[in-house]
């Protein structure tokens, strides 16, 4: 019987890919991964409870792994110094690569497993050119390729994504019909470390874990500027603010005015009109590519510049081996420097795949 570690955060979706391995035969090992939290932060706990108690329910074995310190090294730290370099990251990209799955397929394998599974909605293909990577879930609304880019074909390879076939309201009703104790478990939305959403205020308290190489700057107050340098105001500290962002700035203006750019050379925050935070064309580094070996010369595909981007017909254009500009048919809003653009096929969209991907680093024009 082939063993597969499973990880188990507690809720259904992991829950339900237990009980569907085990129900092909596999050998199931649950294991939920004890991430850094803050403390007085009682999700951790939750999710280890709620986690052996469906798999004691299913009769399979469950481990707890303390991965508090990496975490915090890998993910937290990345994030605060993300946010005080005027970038805006999506640390559940790293932590799939380096966490979730780096670490875990290492324990596994001194476990006698070779597999590990997970509950992303995604399903794992073969391309054209015999290279694996993720294509899109049948479950639209709850795609989770997007963040799963930066994954390996190693780890690809030793991969199981047993949901991400189904629906989530199939989801929950196999959970339901199999008496699973989390079947009506609410999804969680926010950050796991960050549960209120408050990424300011976060980064407020944890500034510790960065303040010897990067100081308090990001909480400095500044000036509110328009693209001519007229002062409109103070701004209460660069981390408090992102691309795009109309929403709690304090300034009335008299028409709406959104975030353009962050300047922390001039620890300025630009603002503009709605039309100002559209681009054509950003430049990304730190590539990735997955269902192809690298960009060609050029590239013609979808891209998404966000989670919840629904993706836009674009070329990507080699400017060095680590570097792409990507070029879109249509103005793109709130290019974010941190985020990241991740690249589809142009197949249909129950056969797309992801290509790759990189990281933001800066909006700009396509002549430029």
């Amino acid at each position: 019987m082939e063993k597969v570690v499973v990880g188990m955060s507690g809720g259904v979706d992991s829950s339900v890919a237990a009980y569907l391995l085990q129900k092909e035969g596999y050998e199931v090992l649950g294991v939920t991964m004890k991430m850094w939290n803050e403390e007085g932060c009682l999700a951790a706990s939750a999710a280890v409870t709620d986690a052996r108690h469906v798999a004691d329910y299913l009769g399979i074995k469950h481990e707890t792994l303390e991965f508090g310190e990496q975490f915090k090294e890998c993910i937290v730290q990345n994030f605060i110094e993300e946010y005080y370099q005027c970038r805006t990251p999506n640390p559940c990209v790293r932590c799939n690569r380096y966490l979730k799955w780096e670490a875990l397929l290492d324990w596994a394998r001194t476990h006698g497993a070779n597999k590990i599974a997970t509950g992303h909605y995604a399903r794992i293909c073969h391309t054209p050119d015999g290279r694996l990577a993720v294509r899109l879930a049948s479950n639209a609304t709850k795609d989770q390729t997007y963040a799963l880019y930066r994954l390996t074909q190693e780890q690809l390879a030793s991969t199981l994504m047993p949901i991400g076939k189904y629906e989530k309201r199939e989801v929950r009703e196999l959970a339901r019909e199999a008496g699973i104790p989390v079947f009506d478990k609410p999804d969680s939305q926010d950050i796991c470390f960050i549960p209120d959403g408050n990424y300011a205020s976060f980064i407020q308290r944890n500034s510790a874990v960065v303040t010897a190489t990067l100081g308090q700057d990001g909480f400095r107050e500044g000036n509110f500027v328009l693209t001519d340098g007229t002062v409109l105001g103070k701004h209460k500290g660069l981390v408090h603010y992102t691309i795009g962002q109309r929403k709690g700035l304090g300034i009335a203006y008299g028409e709406p005015v959104f975030v353009t750019q962050l300047k922390p050379e001039t620890n300025e925050v630009v603002l503009g009109a709605n039309a100002d935070v559209f681009a054509q064309a950003l430049i990304a580094g730190e590539l990735n590519w997955m269902g192809i070996e690298g960009a060609e010369e050029e590239l013609h595909c979808l891209a998404k510049i966000r989670y919840a981007h629904k993706g836009s017909l674009c070329t990507v254009k080699r400017v060095r081996d680590n570097q792409v500009k990507v070029i879109f048919i249509e103005p793109q809003r709130a290019i974010t420097p941190g985020q990241s653009v991740v690249f589809y096929s142009m197949d249909g969209e129950e056969e797309r795949y992801v290509l790759g991907g990189g990281i933001i680093q800066r909006a700009c024009d396509a002549k430029e």
